[in-house]
């Protein structure tokens, strides 16, 4: 792969071509999915405040395609993102990954994360995130031969604590795949309530999948988030990696980690398949 290659640019579509600058990639161990017997690329999903940008992959023939939303790291819907949703297709999924930080701005050019955080991420408020991912299922279904019955949701990061909130959202989803998601936080006007707070209610079924080792959410949350899924009935759950750190299903990062990422892949493959996906 040449340096050309390697760079990250914006195209028309609003979707980043390769790599956010932020995410300094290791090229060697990065996974790529070709899109043979797929129809897959950047589309336009029309929300009730105009159109995103999104990138869907889905099988090039059949119909009635289970729906899997598949929600972004801070770092956009870059080259990881999209790759993901390939595995998906792959798998006989409809998988749409909506761009959730297309009003407040463009991170892919950014190289430092925290003020990918500061002066984009910070912005976003949820309601405009569950506003955007219901729009997203409601094109998979109209555009993409998405079956509406069979929705799933999985996310990274930023997008692990999305993927909790979302199923508190929609309550006719499946199942979840939450990947080292951030669980508690204080509330504020724009992120009023976190995972933690929907525990106890939740109705549909979620797996957790966090590191160990990641200092950004210590274990401690996430046993608290435990006992308070345990009041409830959602049946969810939460695999705790050891000496894991943040981001080990990145495998185009240093964090890495491959065993702990193929075996949360297939508990991930297995928990759709036994709710109904």
């Amino acid at each position: 792969m040449n340096n050309l290659t390697r760079r990250r640019f914006i195209i028309g579509t609003g979707l980043t071509v390769g790599f956010a600058a932020a995410a300094h990639p290791t090229f060697a161990q990065v996974i790529t999915t070709d899109s043979i017997g797929l129809t897959a690329g950047a589309v336009r999903i029309p929300t009730a405040s105009g159109e995103i940008p999104g990138y869907r992959a889905m099988p090039a023939t059949g119909s009635s395609f289970p729906i899997v939303l598949v929600v972004q790291e801070i770092f956009g819907v870059h080259e990881h993102i999209q790759d993901v949703c390939r595995r998906f297709a792959k798998l006989g999924y409809c998988a749409i990954a909506p761009e959730m930080f297309f009003r407040q701005g463009d991170v892919s050019q950014l190289t430092d994360v925290q003020q990918i955080i500061g002066t984009v991420v910070s912005k976003v408020p949820d309601a405009q995130v569950m506003s955007d991912l219901d729009a997203a299922v409601a094109w998979a279904a109209a555009s993409s031969q998405g079956d509406r019955s069979r929705i799933g949701i999985t996310g990274f990061c930023w997008g692990g604590r999305i993927t909790w909130l979302y199923a508190a959202h929609n309550p006719s989803i499946k199942a979840g795949v939450a990947w080292y998601g951030r669980l508690v936080g204080n509330s504020t006007e724009l992120n009023p309530r976190h995972p933690i707070d929907i525990a106890p209610t939740l109705t549909v079924p979620v797996l957790g999948l966090y590191g160990g080792n990641d200092t950004g959410i210590p274990n401690d949350t996430v046993a608290r988030m435990q006992q308070a899924l345990a009041t409830g009935r959602s049946g969810s759950d939460i695999l705790l990696y050891p000496a894991t750190p943040h981001a080990f299903h990145a495998d185009y990062r240093p964090s890495y980690r491959k065993e702990e990422a193929m075996d949360g892949w297939r508990r991930l493959q297995a928990w759709f398949k036994t709710h109904g996906l």
